[in-house]
């Protein structure tokens, strides 16, 4: 056994480690953006219906 390398079985995990760190970390931007996106959306769709049409009720 050498001494001051890392084995290849820890260093496979700490790449697979890695790997799911980093698609964890682009999921919760993509769910943060798409969030902001629907705020968004729907602060422009209140103005519209505050300044528009508001006689129109289902």
């Amino acid at each position: 056994m050498t001494r001051g390398t890392i084995p290849d079985r820890w260093s496979m995990r700490l790449l697979w480690v890695c790997a799911l760190g980093s698609a964890v970390g682009l999921y919760m931007v993509a769910v943060e953006r798409q969030m902001q996106n629907r705020d968004k959306m729907m602060a422009e769709l209140g103005s519209l219906e505050s300044s528009g049409d508001s006689g129109e009720d289902d």
